[in-house]
């Protein structure tokens, strides 16, 4: 019965987005929406776009283990991001009026950084995605009770997502987007209701994980410790920011004051909704300490859905896996457009500058179908957990993009030797201290990439310059 739920859940996804492809004429219809989108439906898109298999199976599971001091980078890097993205980025990016974050990088220091920070870009969604398509492989696996292996789970799971995504574009993510982020938060505020109870109630849960130190932030006070949070925490704080997805959201909205308030409030969601399936997962360990404890050893991403399955009644286990793919599916959907429109508008149309807008709707739904094969290669070759793809994923933009987008946008002295040095500084450094990294190492590599490649952005900028690229009237942009 639960697998005809699940089916049944599916196939409506993908039907939404055979009927979004009815609104798809162009082009920008199919990366961005149009610049149509409402309050609700941009706030929808921020929250379930990040709403994915990190925050249901990935945090819970290293939260367990680490507590706060473990996920400093997911949720509480993210919320950061989103808040930095509506109070500092979403207006001025919105005043530009352009397709892509790498539009940014092309108008502010020339095709060489376009081309860059595009391929960087597109580089690391390869982790995030490929972290949906593993979450989808295990909740198959689950479902099936091990009909389905986890690689034939992953497969099927990245087929579904791709008609979904393939069609419809951003209208589909935006139209899906809004239903699935009422049955998450409803499903997992029933599930906090139902296995709270189970476990003695909220108070005792909570002050249990507060009696074990799982609300320090801290693993220690030495200055090594103060670095390494400072590490954790800048990852997708700032990594995040110069990533299409984020962008087409901001893009999406009606107006920038719509961008702006709906991506914070996108984030005081994020942050919130994170935070039940770690209580969830803290009651499953004081409900079956004894299975906890056997799949600590094993995959402690299977605790939440073991329990679901074994002491639930069918409802909750409807609204559990019905939470947990609405999850997944919106963060997939988004994470696999965004790439996709990148490599058309910033690389391939630099090759093929006469290409029409019907060809680049083409191109761009043929680009969807070659990185869901590239993506789904990467998760099947990965070792990393669900949590560890999602991080890594960003150190790259950190080191590379972020630089030149903050000093792209704030400051005018900013040039396009100092764009280049500092993507070559930054990732250079990190690539050094990660290859050289230890434990006793004090410098995280990527915020050593990050210190690198602002240093490397203000004397390249200062420096005489070999190159003379200005930025195309963004300075009247800017003044608005």
């Amino acid at each position: 019965m639960l697998i005809w739920f699940v089916s049944i859940y599916l196939l409506m996804t993908v039907l939404v987005g055979f009927y979004a492809s009815t609104r798809v004429k162009k082009a920008a219809d199919f990366a961005s929406g149009g610049r149509s989108m409402s309050f609700p439906l941009v706030v929808a898109m921020v929250f379930a776009t990040w709403f994915g298999s990190e925050a249901v199976l990935g945090i819970p599971a290293t939260f367990l283990q680490e507590g706060f001091a473990g996920i400093i980078e997911d949720p509480f890097g993210s919320f950061g991001c989103l808040m930095l993205v509506g109070l500092v980025f979403a207006r001025p990016l919105y005043r530009l009026n352009l397709l892509t974050i790498g539009d940014f990088f092309r108008k502010r220091f020339g095709p060489q950084v376009e081309t860059f920070t595009s391929l960087v870009i597109i580089a690391s969604y390869l982790g995030w995605v490929a972290a949906q398509l593993t979450a989808l492989g295990v909740i198959f696996n689950v479902l099936s009770d091990g009909g389905l292996t986890l690689t034939q789970g992953m497969l099927l799971g990245a087929f579904i997502v791709l008609l979904h995504t393939l069609f419809g574009g951003m209208w589909s993510v935006a139209m899906t987007d809004f239903l699935q982020m009422i049955i998450i938060v409803a499903g997992l505020c029933y599930l906090v209701w139902l296995i709270g109870g189970m476990a003695g109630g909220p108070g005792v849960v909570i002050a249990q994980a507060a009696a074990e130190g799982k609300f320090h932030f801290l693993q220690g006070t030495s200055a090594k410790d103060i670095v390494a949070f400072l590490g954790a925490a800048v990852t997708m704080m700032f990594g995040s920011i110069p990533q299409q997805d984020v962008y087409a959201r901001v893009m999406s909205a009606k107006n920038e004051t719509i961008a702006a308030r709906a991506s914070m409030t996108g984030a005081c969601f994020y942050l919130c909704f994170c935070m039940l399936p770690i209580f969830l997962i803290f009651a499953a360990k004081m409900i079956d300490p004894a299975m906890v404890q056997q799949l600590l050893g094993e995959d402690s991403q299977l605790i939440l859905p073991r329990l679901v399955l074994e002491r639930t009644p069918l409802f909750a286990q409807v609204m559990f896996f019905g939470a947990i793919l609405s999850a997944i599916m919106s963060t997939a959907s988004g994470t696999l457009l965004a790439p996709s429109v990148t490599f058309i508008e910033n690389i391939l149309k630099r090759l093929w500058p006469s290409m029409s807008d019907r060809q680049a709707l083409l191109a761009m739904r043929l680009s969807v179908l070659g990185m869901t094969a590239a993506t789904i290669t990467f998760a099947l070759h990965s070792h990393s957990s669900i949590y560890e793809m999602v991080g890594n994923a960003y150190k790259v933009t950190l080191v590379a993009a972020v630089v030149p987008l903050f000093f792209g946008l704030f400051w005018k002295r900013a040039t396009t030797q100092g764009a280049l040095l500092a993507m070559l500084a930054g990732v250079a450094s990190w690539g050094w201290l990660e290859h050289t990294y230890s434990s006793e190492a004090f410098w995280p590599p990527q915020l050593g990439g990050l210190l690198c490649s602002a240093l490397a952005m203000v004397l390249g900028s200062c420096m005489p310059q070999l190159s003379r690229h200005r930025g195309e009237s963004l300075e009247q942009a800017f003044s608005n």
